[in-house]
């Protein structure tokens, strides 16, 4: 199954285990993490859960 990070944009691949999954993943390009829900191999949602832009945001 492959994702598109919501933060740059970079394909996230991840194998049959992520078949049936809720949790985080991680982007390897960014860094930025997403909280997802598969099922059946087929992802039903996706959102940002912390990215570097959000992180810069809060320290301000």
């Amino acid at each position: 199954m492959k994702i598109n990070c919501l933060s740059c944009g970079h394909k996230v691949e991840v194998d049959d285990a992520y078949d049936d999954y809720a949790g985080q993943i991680k982007c390897y390009a960014c860094h930025a993490i997403m909280e997802i829900k598969s099922e059946d191999g087929k992802l039903k949602s996706v959102k940002l859960a912390w990215s570097v832009d959000r992180q810069a945001d809060a320290e301000k």
